[in-house]
């Protein structure tokens, strides 16, 4: 495998854009180059119930925190549940005075949820095509979603030289199958957020492919490891 100095990031602005900071600070020169991009969906408090109704706010990701605030400056005041510590850190930052972290993944918020049910409605602001189902894995509690954004493939070409590449999301990963050719994944590494994100990449041939211990960005820069440093 080459050494891992340039590193391909594949998520969506702004949070691609932290993930180079990181990357910088480690060592590694970023390579940023999305696979998808995220648009708000400005009529989405069409499809929402009254707000009065709403007991809590379950997130799966920052990109929903964020869609969803800029929409409306209500419900600050209701608990949020947050699949991770970046999403519950996301609400935070967008003024929800009561933001607890499942810092897991959506079956880890399912349970935090089910922990401390809230008496009411739980609305879930996130994607169009959200990677799981919370409403599925609550039965026995009120959740509704509600779309606030599209994640949608760019025509981002594949960087002409990366040394490993990080999907943080399984549509990532689908997207990057779908431009990569066989032979551009040979000698290098794809560090994954989850067995799921690493599922559409085994038909290609990476060096080695890496999921992180924890669906959260620290594990994939932990699974990345140490920068080989400059050449």
């Amino acid at each position: 495998m080459r050494p891992i100095r340039r590193v391909w990031i594949t998520r969506a602005q702004p949070g691609a854009a932290r993930t180079a900071a990181r990357l910088t600070a480690l060592g590694f020169e970023p390579v940023v180059a999305p696979l998808l991009a995220i648009r708000p969906l400005p009529d989405a408090l069409a499809q929402a119930p009254d707000f009065a109704t709403v007991a809590a706010l379950a997130f799966t990701s920052p990109n929903g925190v964020e869609a969803f605030a800029a929409l409306t400056p209500d419900l600050r005041d209701r608990p949020v549940f947050a699949v991770g510590d970046a999403t519950a850190q996301a609400a935070r930052d967008a003024g929800f005075t009561d933001a607890r972290s499942a810092a897991g993944d959506i079956h880890a918020l399912a349970a935090l949820i089910a922990a401390t049910p809230p008496d009411g409605l739980i609305l879930a602001p996130g994607a169009c095509e959200p990677a799981g189902d919370l409403p599925a894995l609550l039965p026995d509690h009120a959740v509704q979603r509600l779309p606030v954004y599209a994640a949608e493939e760019t025509d981002a070409a594949v960087p002409a030289d990366f040394d490993a590449v990080l999907l943080h999301s399984p549509r990532a990963a689908r997207a990057l199958a779908a431009i990569l050719r066989p032979d551009a994944a040979q000698n290098r590494l794809a560090v994954c957020i989850s067995a799921a994100a690493a599922a559409p990449l085994h038909a290609f041939s990476f060096a080695e492919i890496r999921a992180a211990w924890a669906p959260d960005e620290t594990s994939m820069l932990t699974a990345l490891g140490k920068s080989a440093g400059p050449v």
